[in-house]
């Protein structure tokens, strides 16, 4: 079996990945808190964890590994959300959780096992701040339930802070109810215009870290194999996770290996509105980028270094793809090649198998370029995300090769003006044309137009 090593920021070392059962490898990411599209820098942890999730499955089976990516549906940005725009909550976190499921589609992302919404969890969130309370981890303060981080000795391990160094580097919320500046809310009371549950404590809802304790719990159990997001999650949201989490259940491990990816970077400038380079993934899409696109100059950066986003690396990434498609065109995958496999186990070395994977398009092993490329994502069932997008019918794709095969003989006749009305020509018809060292490849545009095609016969 291949061995799998990953960087437990827990531990800040590399290690032999071992599960807890072969049979249920099981991982949990944070997922998005839906009140608008994902911007670009969301995407990322989707792509790095769907990797994973990929390796996982290939090494251990499909049907042994358990993914689980939440919702948060409940939040303030949302209700500030519903307050601005007028519309009702619901109607927003099921749009906006269409959008980011539509959206990570596009970039090739397999959705997870379990897609857990935080208010299908409202009972088995406060089951856990009942028992926390009793256990003498939390108390009750003016509505409110906080954590009392001085009751979990290990708090701030994970982050490698003490709590002195977190007061005095992190924005916390004062409030003259909570035994300590760093104790974090469990639960707090609702006014009658937002959202609420009824509890012990009064009508109210929760507070953000319980929900994925909770669920992790219900959905994986005490103990589970990987947690994964985003480096900017580590605290507090991560840090605030394990403390209650294993103070609700100090016989089990929680998650015994996290990772965490670095963020991205437009054009080595943080991303950001005020610099007019913020943009979501929706917005690529629109302009034309294709997903696999987006995804291939994000793995093209190892996940535990920061990446930066520009259009020379998507342009470089598409005429890659486009040379690899070609190469790899009705071709059945076959075994991963182990000169692929190998890096994306250490630690998701994907750059490393990218580096193979140009070695077996130039020795023209098709069967592995094309198993390597289902791996990674890049191909569904053998065929490119965006073959699948606009099907090509049989007999415009037998003409389109046949006017292009045309149109290259014309050039190496030095027949320009044939090779001139068929470039002409494409354009009106709407099929881009792209000459690569190994050969023009083509695709239709969404304005393509057949009945000009065939008045190039």
């Amino acid at each position: 079996m291949t061995e799998i090593r990953l960087h437990n920021t827990r531990t800040r070392a590399k290690e032999v990945f071992e599960p807890i059962d072969p049979g249920n490898v099981r991982m949990y990411v944070c997922g998005p808190t839906v009140y608008d599209r994902a911007h670009l820098g969301n995407a990322r942890p989707v792509i790095v964890f769907d990797v994973l999730y990929r390796l996982l499955r290939e090494v251990y089976g499909p049907d042994h590994v358990s993914y689980v990516r939440n919702f948060t549906d409940v939040d303030d940005k949302i209700n500030a959300r519903a307050a601005e725009s007028g519309r009702s909550i619901g109607e927003i976190t099921e749009e906006t959780t269409r959008w980011y499921l539509e959206d990570m589609g596009a970039l090739g992302t397999l959705e997870p096992d379990h897609m857990p919404r935080a208010t299908a969890y409202i009972p088995q969130m406060i089951a856990m701040i009942e028992d926390l309370i009793a256990k003498g981890h939390a108390y009750e303060a003016e509505g409110h339930v906080l954590f009392a981080v001085e009751s979990y000795r290990d708090y701030g391990r994970l982050s490698g802070r003490t709590v002195e160094d977190m007061i005095a580097g992190a924005r916390v919320e004062v409030a003259p109810y909570k035994r300590n500046p760093m104790d974090f809310v469990l639960w707090k009371p609702s006014s009658p215009d937002l959202p609420g549950w009824d509890s012990p404590w009064g009508r109210g809802r929760p507070g953000w870290h319980i929900e994925c304790s909770a669920m992790s719990f219900e959905l994986l159990g005490e103990s589970f194999d990987i947690h994964g997001g985003g480096n900017d999650l580590m605290f507090p949201h991560h840090e605030n996770e394990i403390a209650q989490s294993c103070c609700a259940h100090p016989e089990g491990q929680f998650a015994r290996v996290w990772l965490h990816n670095e963020m991205l970077q437009v054009e080595g400038r943080k991303m950001s509105k005020s610099l007019g380079n913020f943009f979501t993934v929706r917005d690529l899409l629109d302009q034309g980028v294709r997903g696999e696109v987006i995804r291939f100059v994000f793995l093209s950066t190892h996940y535990r270094k920061p990446m930066d986003w520009t259009a020379e690396k998507a342009k470089e990434a598409e005429a890659t793809l486009r040379k690899w498609y070609a190469a790899v065109d009705g071709v059945a995958p076959g075994t991963v090649p182990a000169a692929v496999l190998e890096p994306v186990a250490d630690d998701l070395n994907v750059h490393g198998a990218l580096t193979a994977m140009h070695e077996l398009y130039r020795a023209k092993d098709v069967e592995g370029l094309a198993a390597a490329l289902t791996l990674l994502g890049f191909l569904d069932g053998g065929v490119p995300l965006w073959a699948k997008e606009s099907p090509v019918d049989a007999g415009v794709k037998e003409l389109v090769d046949t006017l292009v095969a045309e149109r290259t003989a014309a050039r190496k006749a030095k027949d320009f003006a044939r090779a001139d009305a068929l470039r002409d020509g494409f354009a009106r018809a709407g099929v881009i044309v792209k000459d690569t060292p190994e050969g023009a490849v083509w695709e239709l545009a969404t304005d393509f137009d057949p009945a000009a095609l065939e008045g190039l016969r």
